[in-house]
């Protein structure tokens, strides 16, 4: 009896050992599935910031159908995100992918109270100062054909010349052979492009975004809002005539100023710049312009939201308009400068900008929705275009950042930063000549044929 009694002590204890290291082992199989899983869903954020949700989506699914069907229908039928209180109650029973969905990427971390209305409006009046200082670190080609290349000829030679330059006769010039003297801008040197595009080469987003933009790291863009032949489509030309107001020129940040601008003088600030932007497209192209020159950026974090109100009746109360220019100037490092010779006149470089209304963190941003953001982004895309066409080296690469900007209140709406606060009056002036003849270029469809 007792040997019975001591083989079947042996036999339980062997069974106890097996029980024990078989747990263990499902442990451990538990705990690389979750890393796993986690890695995985991170890589994922990675491939976001490209714009690909799908993987995302069949993540999200897959967790979904294998460990909470009836959570899975629930959500089928409600629409709804992980983000709602049921779900994250649910998915707390997988901490592991919960706390990999949650964790923000570098620089998503300012997204944190957007579900608060006034903080989101003071985030989009805040964000929007420090581009020039963030720019240097965002993962772009340094040597991509539209960033800052100042000169003519050094874009032209990059990219094969379709056609010499007839401003400098085809001949090389150097700087001490350049005029310093003032003159007067020259449109009719500028009649045909300088640069012919080849967009056959220029189909994927990849390739669209290496020549166009500059994406912030605190949203995605994705191939399905930036395709080439959608953005070149769309028509921008002006409908309407010019006997009523077609354009309306306003500033967000109205105080903005220069290296040189004189003190409550706002002839001498962006202010001023509009109103020669304003005078050139009346005068010379025709159109008839509001230039609005209210101040709204006495609280600059609130400038868009203070502004909102009075553009609203102005359009309500001028419904023909169909061109709405926030002209700002952009904040720059001290060591960096935002200009180039252009006919032999010192002309500040400019940056058309678009607010995409979605947070990389979060996605599309619900408070601040825009309907006009296939249109914005056709607007900005073809005077991009057409500058670097007509003008190569005058303007930087559009800016694509997380908010709306006030700009979905016409289609055909341009955020453009003209030049910083380390430019001189004179260039920021001289830069207004060949923006007011991009836009006339774009109003007028007189660009030439894309397809």
């Amino acid at each position: 009896m007792k040997k019975r009694w001591s083989w079947i002590k042996e036999n339980s204890e062997i069974h106890i050992g097996r029980g024990i290291l078989r747990i263990l082992l499902f442990a451990l199989c538990f705990m690389a599935g979750a890393a796993f899983l986690q890695e995985f869903y991170r890589g994922i954020k990675e491939r976001e910031k490209d714009g690909d949700h799908r993987i995302q989506v069949w993540l999200e699914h897959a967790v979904l159908d294998c460990f909470m069907p009836g959570l899975a229908v629930f959500e089928e039928r409600r629409g709804v995100s992980f983000s709602d209180p049921e779900s994250r109650l649910l998915l707390e029973n997988f901490p592991v992918l919960l706390y990999g969905m949650e964790q923000p990427e570098e620089g998503e971390r300012q997204s944190a109270r957007e579900s608060d209305y006034q903080e989101l409006l003071r985030l989009e009046g805040s964000d929007e100062d420090n581009r020039g200082i963030d720019e240097e670190s965002l993962a772009y080609d340094e040597d991509a054909i539209h960033l800052d290349q100042g000169l003519e000829k050094a874009f032209l030679e990059e990219n094969g010349m379709f056609r010499e330059n007839q401003a400098a006769g085809g001949e090389e010039t150097t700087p001490q052979e350049e005029t310093v003297q003032e003159q007067e801008f020259v449109f009719h040197e500028v009649e045909e492009p300088l640069y012919h595009y080849q967009w056959e080469e220029l189909q994927s987003y990849e390739d669209l975004i290496k020549a166009f933009y500059a994406v912030d790291s605190s949203t995605t863009a994705g191939a399905a809002l930036l395709n080439t032949q959608k953005l070149l489509a769309q028509d921008m030309r002006m409908q309407g005539g010019s006997d009523n107001p077609q354009i309306l020129i306003y500033h967000t940040h109205s105080r903005e100023s220069f290296a040189d601008s004189v003190p409550d003088d706002p002839s001498t600030s962006i202010v001023g710049a509009g109103e020669k932007l304003a005078g050139l497209l009346r005068d010379k192209y025709g159109y008839n312009v509001i230039h609005h020159t209210e101040q709204y950026d006495k609280d600059r974090d609130d400038a868009y939201n203070n502004a909102l109100p009075d553009l609203e009746k102005l359009l309500a109360d001028h419904p023909s308009i169909e061109v709405v220019i926030d002209l700002h100037r952009d904040e720059m490092p001290a060591d960096r400068r935002l200009a180039v010779e252009l006919q032999g006149r010192p002309t500040a470089q400019f940056m058309f900008f678009n607010g995409l209304s979605r947070t990389a963190k979060n996605g599309e941003i619900s408070y601040l929705q825009n309907p006009n953001l296939d249109s914005n982004l056709a607007f900005s895309f073809q005077m991009q275009t057409a500058a670097n066409e007509y003008y190569p080296g005058i303007t930087r690469r559009i800016y694509l950042k997380a908010y709306r900007y006030n700009m979905h209140l016409r289609p055909k709406s341009l955020l453009i930063e003209l030049g910083a606060q380390n430019n001189t009056v004179e260039e920021i002036m001289n830069a207004v000549d060949p923006l007011a003849h991009i836009i006339h270029l774009v109003l007028s469809g007189a660009e030439p044929d894309r397809d």
